[in-house]
């Protein structure tokens, strides 16, 4: 039988009369399963130990009906009051509520068990009817938009809020999985059971170049939140284009990978001449002053030809939202697939509209984010600003800590990792032990350790670097090039 034929989706209607009007809502096609929405409630009926399962899945809402929305509900009273769901109970509750003629009289309620609805075929039931009501949500949402757009005193800014906020409460929607058995749990693991058991089979995360990173974290997995979080200065940009390039470096282990960044406060030419000093070793400084030695004119030449293979997208645009950032990493991950999104920075991200608060607003971004990482699957790293806090003078220790996330406890509470730069040799720069090392604070993280990884950071190069790695670089590329080697030329 085809649950889903215009012809059968209006045969029963108020009264048991087939009273469809031309014109009606069914006639010209709104999304609907009748026949669907009748099997989920007779299965019910056959075997009420499946209603946990319909209603970890569906809500009363879901329903297209007036009529089944109320069975649906008188169902749930039954259940909550641990009470076995079937047909006499059922007529009880819809009477004790005086609902026996909203829900179609007693001869209806007999009639969801016609057909003989299977038990096993319960999941296909659920997704016809909940994939005929987000298209609903959809069709009613649009028309809200139309007639928004029509209105003369609404700002044009308004009126992108509300509709950016109603299309991704509808994709959230859809994020929600059903309750799952470890049975189906295991079946459903790349692999199967046997790599469930075998940690060295286990999905590995897309590595960074910090071998210590490497080793607490396991790599950045699909679907997390990573919130890199610093002063300003630490070097949180440096950090981030460290690890973008890494990732999309196609001559490493795991290389290859497709990146998006999105820079909200630098142009793309400027990311990019980071990028090539950081990665040629040659001084920013010296570049942006625009006259080099021949050798590191060569370096950047090289490094250059290296870059134009990364599969590095940048994006500039400024204002940027959730829903259109989710947008081009959708586009881009159809066109050319996608590994990896950074955002740089959580606090410069837009909302349209008038928002309630600056709290109210970045706990918006924060989650916004996390749900964009489990929708397209991979790692979001988004960088964040933090507040004075590590300056104050009560504070006897600088280093970052999950309270001195700016503007929104939110963000902690999203994050799947939350890391803190730091440089002693910002706050004591007399400190010769402290030039050129950095640490990375591991502040949360929540299926794995915190601690701090100890970092060396190349201040002219704008880099981090790994220490053991730092100390064996050559000379030329961690001290300043010989005055005598050749005359400097323009670049």
């Amino acid at each position: 039988m085809d649950l889903t034929r215009p012809e059968e989706d209006g045969a029963h209607l108020e009264g048991g009369q087939n009273q469809r009007a031309p014109g009606s809502v069914v006639e010209r096609g709104v999304p609907t399963s009748i026949e669907g929405e009748k099997f989920v409630l007779g299965t019910i009926l056959l075997d009420d130990v499946k209603f946990a399962e319909v209603a970890g899945r569906i809500t009363e809402d879901d329903f297209f009906t007036e009529r089944h929305r109320c069975i649906f509900a008188s169902m749930r009273e039954i259940y909550e009051r641990g009470e076995r769901i079937e047909y006499l109970a059922l007529l009880n509750e819809l009477n004790k509520h005086g609902n026996i003629e909203k829900a179609g009289g007693a001869a209806y309620v007999a009639s969801l068990t016609d057909g003989m609805p299977r038990g096993e075929f319960l999941g296909g039931y659920l997704k016809i009817v909940k994939d005929k009501a987000i298209l609903r949500r959809l069709i009613d949402t649009a028309n809200s938009i139309v007639s928004d757009g029509s209105r003369a005193d609404r700002e044009v800014d308004e009126i992108l809020a509300d509709a950016e906020t109603s299309i991704l409460k509808i994709g959230n929607e859809v994020l929600r999985s059903g309750l799952a058995t470890p049975k189906e749990t295991v079946d459903q693991f790349p692999g199967g059971i046997d790599a469930f058991l075998d940690p060295s089979k286990r999905q590995k995360g897309i590595s960074s170049p910090f071998t210590d990173l490497e080793r607490m974290t396991n790599g950045f997995l699909p679907g997390q939140l990573v919130i890199l979080a610093a002063r300003p200065a630490m070097g949180k940009t440096a950090m981030a284009l460290n690890i973008a390039t890494h990732v999309a470096d196609p001559n490493r282990v795991q290389g290859g990978r497709v990146v998006a960044l999105f820079s909200l406060e630098m142009s793309r030419e400027a990311l990019l001449t980071r990028v090539l000093c950081s990665e040629a070793g040659v001084d920013h400084l010296q570049f942006r002053r625009g006259r080099l030695r021949r050798k590191k004119r060569e370096r950047l030449q090289r490094a250059l030809a290296k870059l134009v293979n990364y599969k590095l997208y940048i994006d500039d645009t400024s204002e940027l939202g959730v829903f259109e950032l989710g947008a081009k990493c959708r586009r881009l991950q159809s066109e050319a697939g996608l590994d990896l999104v950074i955002v740089d920075y959580l606090q410069l991200m837009a909302s349209k509209g008038r928002v309630e608060s600056r709290v109210h607003e970045i706990s918006a971004f924060s989650r916004g984010l996390k749900l964009l990482a489990k929708d397209l699957q991979v790692p979001l790293i988004a960088l964040s600003q933090l507040s004075r806090g590590p300056e104050s003078k009560g504070r006897k220790d600088a280093r970052p800590r999950l309270s001195d996330l700016r503007d929104s406890g939110s963000i902690e509470q999203d994050a799947d990792v939350v890391c803190f730069i730091y440089r002693g040799s910002i706050y004591k720069p007399d400190n010769p032990e402290l030039q050129g090392r950095a640490e990375l604070i591991i502040g949360k993280q929540r299926n794995g350790p915190t601690g701090t990884v100890h970092l060396a950071f190349l201040d002219k190069y704008a880099t981090f670097r790994n220490l053991e790695t730092t100390e064996r670089q050559e000379p030329e590329m961690i001290s300043p090039m010989p005055a005598d080697v050749d005359e400097p030329v323009p670049f």
